[in-house]
């Protein structure tokens, strides 16, 4: 059954593409088209909000979810190459999260490229943690989530945090993090053709929007090259073996192993970037936002799991 899904997926991220450059309105609308179609959990309840003086889509789980509702936040930020996506078209990965975990979820619409280039989305997510922390929050009870684009943010925004002297929170969950502006993993080319939707080329352009002329040479932009990871909290970096952006997450890992971080890789084969999305049309998708919902649920820590664990 998995590889007929596979194949499903394939086909429909192989579908054809208009020609030639596309306008940024073009290119928010796609993807939106796009993700609209990704199945979101029944039974969570979503409400638009503010954090850190953003727009964020607070989400919670319902009466509908099977885990009911547990102590502890996900901060969630979402993909779309710094230059499109919102919350809302991430809600398939967030809502999954949620109904899987039991906590509840803030997901970050962050200022977008070419309008806000590098690093106002850093400065952003900088300010949403830093509200939940002066909202009397435990950092112990708050996770970073995000994928493509968002699941970088997270690992820049611990970098950031870290360097404001705010504590780091319990942990990072990245799916196909993109954590490279250099583009100098081998998995760039290796993996042409075979990735069904990224070919280096196709991700210059926003790549561009989002530098706006800034050396990509820098831990706030590649940091699985140059960050220094010392004292971060367990990560989980989800990727799939199609995809160019594959060999981000691998560096990254061995980044963060040489630095003593608690750190998994989990790569499943023959999926593409950001395969998650796909829940309840791939079960490897399905299986991978499960145990990324375990890893959640032993690293963030609440008051009364906090107290469990010191007896």
């Amino acid at each position: 059954m998995s590889k007929e899904q596979r194949a499903q997926v394939n086909a429909m991220l192989r579908q054809p593409r208009p020609d030639g450059p596309q306008s940024v309105e073009a290119i928010r609308a796609g993807f939106k088209a796009m993700m609209a179609q990704m199945a979101v959990p029944d039974g969570l309840r979503t409400t638009e909000t503010t954090l850190g003086g953003r727009p964020v889509l607070y989400v919670e789980p319902g009466d509908g979810t099977r885990t009911g509702t547990r102590p502890g936040t996900i901060l969630y930020f979402h993909g779309g190459g710094w230059v499109f996506g919102s919350p809302e078209t991430a809600l398939s990965l967030t809502g999954n999260l949620v109904a899987r975990t039991g906590f509840r979820a803030y997901s970050v619409d962050y200022r977008l490229a070419p309008e806000h280039p590098f690093p106002a989305a850093i400065e952003d997510a900088l300010r949403a943690y830093r509200a939940l922390l002066d909202s009397g929050e435990d950092p112990s009870a708050i996770a970073f989530a995000g994928d493509s684009a968002g699941g970088g943010l997270g690992v820049t925004t611990c970098l950031a945090a870290r360097d404001a002297g705010l504590p780091m929170p319990a942990a990072i969950v990245a799916f196909s993090p993109g954590l490279d502006a250099t583009r100098t993993g081998e998995s760039m080319d290796t993996k042409a053709g075979v990735d069904p939707f990224f070919t280096r080329e196709s991700l210059e352009p926003t790549g561009a929007m989002y530098l706006a002329g800034a050396d990509p040479h820098q831990p706030m932009l590649s940091p699985a090259v140059l960050a220094d990871l010392t004292g971060f909290p367990p990560m989980l970096l989800q990727a799939g073996t199609n995809e160019v952006l594959l060999d981000d997450s691998t560096r990254m890992a061995a980044r963060a192993r040489a630095a003593g971080v608690d750190v998994i890789l989990d790569i499943t084969a023959d999926v593409p970037h950001v395969f998650q999305s796909f829940a309840g049309v791939l079960d490897e998708a399905d299986r991978a936002l499960d145990r990324a919902a375990l890893f959640l649920t032993q690293h963030v820590r609440t008051p009364d799991t906090s107290a469990t664990s010191a007896q």
